[in-house]
């Protein structure tokens, strides 16, 4: 009798708790066919304030067969609520070999919640997304395959499968995931989470395992996503505890529980995202390896890009779009607007563009057709961006100077072909540009350039971002008139 009254004690004591954290729940009906639902948890308004709108769209494990809905669900609301954050939980449907099932049912859950951003007090710029187990698998294929829309901003991995390989990961998952084709090597490597990371644009991320793990194996999933992060620069944590196995969940009989949750908070307040409700001004830089900030250690904080956004203030946003190797020129080996990082740009609608490409074009195997093509290939640019609703302001930059011809780039190709062409360019079409070549020709004596002599170092590209902050602080050229209109007759 004791022990059922302690038990009776206890749940209301749970469901007083989560009355004071919650202010609502409710179900929304997630697919057409209404087999996908999204329990959602709102915390109280002034709550949701202080934790800037963050919201977190949970996908519950069980081998994409089933969903483990409580404890790698339902249970985590009021550890969410409490700390103002609205979380969802979201019942997606099987797979059963189309991959695309699973896959839509998350995107929609997090469109659901940016959509409905205003009425929540969410903030659409902080909406991430956790997974547990085969969830994890989900959550991950989500952050790293998603359109930039549908994308969420930071991802919480518990326990994951990342792998899509039967010999390193849990096999019943690969056959749910991918049917007839989880033998395909190509489907396995577009499938397998690590191998799809992307540097600037995969959102960081944490993962929670047990290293005594047997059914997931942690070294070739959680471990893996984490290694493959770090090698592209991305932010990412990684608590693997002694003991716990696999499905631990929100069991407060795993002996890390407590340890596991403070962990989880201390890393979610320092994980920082743009304010809720400011009018911020959004600046994408587009490149190459210079913006993407190659050879410099941590260049999520370091590169020029990331620099800029300090320099600028907490006015502005700026995003790093910058992929290594990729030329201006579509007859180039790489031209950038093949690139995900081109099209997440546009989707990201910014109000500025800072466009720093031809370094790779002058190289001997691009520069005889990408001196015809450099125009067209940047006014094709140009006009895409100029397309979209924000009407963004162009500002192009020159390349910093090329002091040896590793990769057979060429300085004297930047100086005579590509530096005139823009110069003409943008006289041309009444668009700013900057000079980084002459100010940065002093830059091997004065330290500004790692090793190779190609690419700025941390100095380098911390004074590319004071140049770049100088333009963007001035007010941008009037448009030119281009002739008066007639008026009509009356």
């Amino acid at each position: 009798m004791k022990k059922y009254f302690l038990l009776t004690a206890v749940a209301l004591y749970a469901l007083v708790a989560s009355a004071q954290s919650t202010e609502r729940k409710f179900v929304l009906k997630n697919s057409a066919d209404g087999e996908s639902e999204l329990t959602v948890y709102l915390p109280k308004a002034e709550a949701a304030a202080a934790a800037n709108g963050r919201a977190i769209v949970c996908c519950p494990g069980g081998g994409y067969t089933h969903l483990s809905m409580q404890f790698e669900g339902h249970d985590w609301a009021e550890y969410y609520n409490a700390q103002g954050i609205a979380y969802a939980v979201l019942k997606y449907r099987m797979p059963k070999g189309d991959r695309n099932i699973p896959l839509g049912d998350a995107y929609n859950a997090i469109r659901t919640m940016r959509d409905s951003a205003k009425v929540w007090n969410v903030n659409p710029d902080n909406v991430g997304i956790q997974g547990f187990s085969a969830g994890g698998h989900l959550a991950s294929a989500v952050s790293t395959h998603a359109p930039l829309a549908v994308r969420p901003n930071f991802t919480i991995l518990f326990y994951p499968v990342i792998s899509m390989n039967e010999r390193e990961t849990h096999k019943g998952s690969v056959v749910g995931f991918l049917g007839d084709q989880r033998h395909d090597e190509a489907m396995q490597r577009e499938w397998s989470s690590h191998r799809a990371v992307r540097r600037h644009l995969t959102p960081p991320a944490i993962v929670i395992l047990a290293s005594d793990d047997t059914v997931v194996p942690p070294g070739t999933n959680g471990g893996a996503y984490y290694v493959s992060m770090c090698r592209a620069g991305n932010s990412c944590t990684m608590y693997a505890y002694p003991s716990g196995g696999h499905g631990f969940g929100f069991r407060t009989t795993w002996k890390y529980h407590d340890m596991a949750l403070e962990q989880l908070k201390a890393w979610l307040d320092d994980l920082k995202m743009p304010l809720a409700n400011e009018n911020h001004i959004k600046v994408g830089c587009i490149g190459n390896s210079i913006t993407d900030g190659s050879g410099i250690e941590y260049a999520e904080y370091r590169g020029y890009p990331a620099v800029l956004n300090r320099r600028l203030g907490s006015q502005y946003i700026v995003k790093n779009f910058g992929v290594s190797g990729r030329t201006m020129s579509v007859t180039g080996n790489l031209p950038y607007y093949k690139e995900q990082a081109w099209r997440d740009c546009l989707d990201w609608q910014p109000d500025v563009v800072v466009i720093k490409l031809g370094t790779n074009d002058t190289k001997t195997a691009n520069w005889p057709t990408a001196e015809a093509d450099f125009i067209p290939s940047l006014q094709m640019l140009v006009d895409s961006l100029k397309a979209l609703p924000t009407n963004p302001r162009i500002v192009l930059c020159t390349p910093i100077p090329a002091f040896q011809t590793e990769w057979t780039i060429r300085d004297s190709v930047i100086v005579n072909g590509v530096i005139p062409q823009l110069e003409k360019y943008a006289a041309e079409n009444n668009l700013e540009l900057i000079d980084l070549h002459t100010p940065m020709l002093d830059a091997v004596e004065t330290g500004l350039m790692t090793g190779d002599r190609i690419h700025p170092n941390q100095k380098g590209a911390a004074k590319i971002a004071d140049l770049v902050a100088e333009q963007l602080r001035k007010d941008p050229p009037a448009p030119v008139k281009k002739g008066k209109t007639k008026k009509s007759k009356k």
